[in-house]
C-alpha cells in the first residue's frame, strides 16, 4: 500500500484509491456466474481472476496460450476454461470465440494489453498497440455479444493515458505509424480507443446489459516492461509513495464487473472504484461512432 493509498479518501461508492479487489467484492456470492478475462495470467488480470474465483465465479481465462492460462489459474480454481487468445492475431481471436461457444457470460473483462513499445511494430499492417489493445478486443467482444446474459457486463481496460494520445485522438490516416511513431502517444491512442469503444457499445447494447471503461491506476507491473530504463527506475522510486499495489489496481475492474451497485451504470469512465471524468476526446461520441465504423472496416479485411 502506497502513502497515497493511506491518505486518499473514498468516493460516493464507499470505495476509493486504496480499495482492493477483495474489499470491493466482500460478501458477494458469484456462484453460477461466468466471467471471461483476457490477460488472465499476470498482473491485475491474474488478481481479478483470483478474486472472482474466490467469490465462486467460473472463469474463462484467456492468455496467449492455453498453458499460460491453466498454469496461472489452476492453483486457485478448477472451475476453469483456459483459452488461447493472441489479440494481435485475428485468427487466434476468432478461434477463442469458437472455443467458448455456448458459454453464457455474465462479464467480459478486456484486461490484456501492451504498452509504450519503443519501436514501431506492425501486425497485419497496423501498429501493434492499436491492433492488440483495440482491434483484438473489438473482434473478441463483438463476437461474444450474443453470449452475454441479460444483465451481462463488458469492462474495457482503458487508462488515464487516453488523455495523452496522438494529435486528434485517433489518427485514422496513420494507423500503421509510417507517417510518424512514438510509443507513448500511440499507447494513449489505443487506450482512448478502448474508452470510445465502451461508450459506443453502451449505446448499442440492449437495456440491462452494460459497457464501461476503467482506469486501474498506475501500477508497476509487467505492462511497463517496454518503458525506458530511466522511466522504469522512476516508477520503482515512486512505488511506495503513489503507485497502487496489484490488489488495488485490480479493484476497479473487479468492482465494475461484479458489484451489484453498477447494475444500471453504463457508458461511463471509472477510476478508483467510482465514476470519473475522462478527457473531452474520451467523451466525443462522434469520434466513438467513427472509430466503430472504421474498426468494422478493418476487421472485415483481416
Amino acid at each position: 500500500m502506497s502513502l497515497l493509498s493511506k491518505i486518499k479518501g473514498n468516493g460516493p461508492s464507499g470505495f476509493g484509491y486504496g480499495s482492493t479487489a477483495e474489499q470491493v467484492t466482500q460478501g458477494l456470492d458469484l456462484s453460477g456466474k461466468t466471467y471471461l478475462i483476457t490477460g488472465c495470467n499476470s498482473g491485475i488480470g491474474l488478481e481479478t481472476a483470483r478474486v472472482l474465483a474466490l467469490r465462486g465465479a467460473r472463469l474463462i481465462g484467456a492468455a496467449r496460450t492455453e498453458k499460460k492460462a491453466t498454469d496461472a489459474l489452476s492453483p486457485f480454481t478448477d472451475n476453469l476454461l483456459p483459452v488461447a487468445c493472441e489479440l494481435s492475431e485475428p485468427a487466434s481471436v476468432r478461434a477463442a470465440i469458437e472455443a467458448v461457444k455456448g458459454e453464457k457470460l455474465d462479464g467480459i473483462i478486456a484486461n490484456a494489453g501492451i504498452m509504450a513499445l519503443p519501436k514501431l511494430e506492425l501486425s497485419h499492417g497496423y501498429e501493434l498497440q492499436f491492433m492488440t489493445n483495440h482491434i483484438g478486443h473489438f473482434i473478441l467482444v463483438t463476437g461474444l455479444l450474443d453470449q452475454l446474459t441479460e444483465h451481462g457486463r463488458v469492462v474495457m481496460l482503458s487508462s488515464d493515458a487516453h488523455k495523452f494520445p496522438v494529435k486528434g485522438g485517433v489518427n485514422f490516416d496513420n494507423l500503421d505509424g509510417k507517417k510518424g511513431y512514438s510509443g507513448t502517444p500511440f499507447y494513449g491512442q489505443s487506450k482512448l480507443c478502448n474508452l470510445l469503444f465502451a461508450r459506443e457499445l453502451a449505446k448499442r447494447l440492449p437495456s440491462g446489459q452494460t459497457a464501461n471503461a476503467v482506469h486501474p491506476g498506475v501500477i508497476h507491473t509487467n505492462l511497463a516492461r517496454n518503458m525506458a530504463s530511466i522511466a522504469d527506475f522512476a516508477l520503482s522510486i515512486a512505488n511506495p509513495l503513489v503507485l497502487k499495489s496489484v490488489p488495488e489496481g485490480a479493484a476497479t475492474q473487479t468492482w465494475a464487473a461484479a458489484h451489484p451497485s453498477l447494475d444500471k451504470t453504463t457508458g461511463e469512465y471509472l477510476a478508483d472504484c467510482n465514476v470519473a471524468k475522462s478527457s473531452a476526446l474520451g467523451r466525443d461520441m462522434g469520434l466513438a461512432a467513427r472509430l466503430w465504423e472504421e474498426s468494422e472496416k478493418i476487421v472485415a479485411k483481416l
